[in-house]
């Protein structure tokens, strides 16, 4: 017979609130609203929401006459909220793997797409593939990232540039959502240079579908940037999916200073992605109209682009968040790695990597009040490492894979290993 409550977590060594205070974004100093418990419990109801976290014998007093559907013993463990990426491209036919040797060899991303490879090469195959196929590669991937600890996770479409095939991707990372346990927050990205035809024709389908009940978009993202958007097209697109409902969350200022986030800050966007060529004013004005910043050290990475300014965002009190930016181009399912390479080239914090892998990843996909932190009322999404200290998941460059033991979606293990 089910229990009272779905989900008793015992006697962990160390359980790590991100948000000390309940916070629902950290834009300065992490270090002192990361609280750890020592030898602390942690209790999720039916409902899959947390209903207590307090030392092991308070719980132990507290639940004393209740039943539980599972009860895990996670002596000598850490117990951290589940991972949040904040920026991914799961969606797509046609693996780039021999492009990789021709980044090695010095080709630049333009180069590569100038020459009938990249993007292009990746729209031809998807939009050859049925979505049966589509969802078959995204299930696995997301179940990949899940492994590493990633329970909720920003889906793109864009690998489609005409309304068919986007749509396609749309419905295809609905029936994600539908059917997995990792959580989706979905976002209809617009590759293509015609911005008439997104106005007149996407948005107005999107808006049609999300009535219908059919599928179920969150966020609007553009490519602005040189040959793909420029600004005014930009701001033309972004304002179009205010306009239907959808949160602006977008790339700039990647690979050429665009004056992405100023625009954003303008606009009131809830994140901008990549700016790894933000100005200090864009800094400043994103830091003021509370604009996250989700920065993507795996493709700075691979790219061999300059790194994100993560210290000056910070020190400045942008919301810091981060994002794997999986795609054919930079194929990484793990936060885990992400956080290192935030901490070791980006300069980061563990405290701030955690935080920015968490509440403010979920704060950039307007979820900070549901997900992305250990709290009394939110969504029981967190993962237990076979470890004596937190800090481990973010210091064992690609030990993830042996220190995560669970992986819990509102209460229910998805994932053990």
């Amino acid at each position: 017979m089910a229990g009272d409550h779905r989900l008793l977590l015992e006697n962990a060594r160390q359980v790590v609130l991100v948000c000390a205070r309940g916070e629902r974004f950290l834009a300065r100093d992490a270090l002192r609203s990361l609280a750890v418990l020592e030898g602390a419990s942690l209790v999720v109801g039916t409902d899959g929401l947390i209903k207590a976290i307090g030392p092991a014998d308070v719980i132990q007093e507290q639940f004393s006459e209740e039943t539980f559907e599972e009860r895990i013993d996670c002596s000598g463990k850490c117990i951290l909220p589940g991972l949040v990426d904040a920026h991914t491209h799961p969606v797509w036919a046609g693996e780039r793997v021999h492009e990789f040797a021709m980044k090695l060899a010095g080709a630049t991303y333009m180069e590569i797409h100038q020459a009938g490879g990249g993007i292009n090469f990746t729209v031809e195959r998807t939009r050859q593939a049925s979505e049966e196929e589509l969802f078959g590669s995204l299930q696995q991937r997301l179940q990949c990232m899940m492994r590493a600890g990633t329970t909720l996770v920003e889906c793109k479409s864009g690998y489609g540039l005409n309304l068919e095939t986007e749509l396609k991707m749309l419905r295809v990372i609905e029936r994600a959502r539908r059917q997995m346990a990792v959580g989706i927050s979905a976002t209809g990205k617009t590759a293509t240079e015609a911005a008439d035809d997104i106005i007149n024709n996407h948005l107005p389908k999107l808006k049609e579908l999300g009535r219908n009940g059919q599928i179920h978009v969150d966020n609007i993202d553009v490519f602005c940037e040189k040959g793909v958007f420029d600004l005014d097209s930009t701001r033309r697109i972004l304002q179009g999916g205010k306009d239907i409902g959808l949160q602006i969350n977008f790339h700039g200022d990647e690979l050429h200073p665009m004056k992405a986030a100023e625009l954003g800050a303008e606009l009131g966007a809830r994140a901008i992605s990549h700016l790894e060529e933000v100005s200090d004013e864009g800094i400043a004005a994103m830091a003021t109209a509370g604009c996250s910043a989700v920065l993507l050290p795996t493709t700075a990475y691979m790219l061999r682009l300059k790194q994100p300014r993560a210290r000056k965002m910070l020190d400045e009190g942008v919301i810091v968040a981060l994002g794997s930016d999986f795609n054919p181009n930079a194929y990484c399912f793990s936060m885990p790695m992400v956080m290192h390479l935030a901490c070791v080239n980006m300069r980061m914090s563990m405290p701030e990597a955690l935080a920015a892998a968490t509440i403010n990843a979920a704060y950039a996909l307007g979820k900070s009040h549901t997900h992305g932190s250990l709290e009394v009322g939110k969504q029981g999404d967190l993962i237990i490492i076979n470890s004596s200290r937190w800090e481990h998941l973010i210091y064992q460059f690609g030990g993830h894979n042996e220190l995560i033991e669970y992986v819990i979606a509102k209460g229910k293990a998805v994932y053990k290993k």
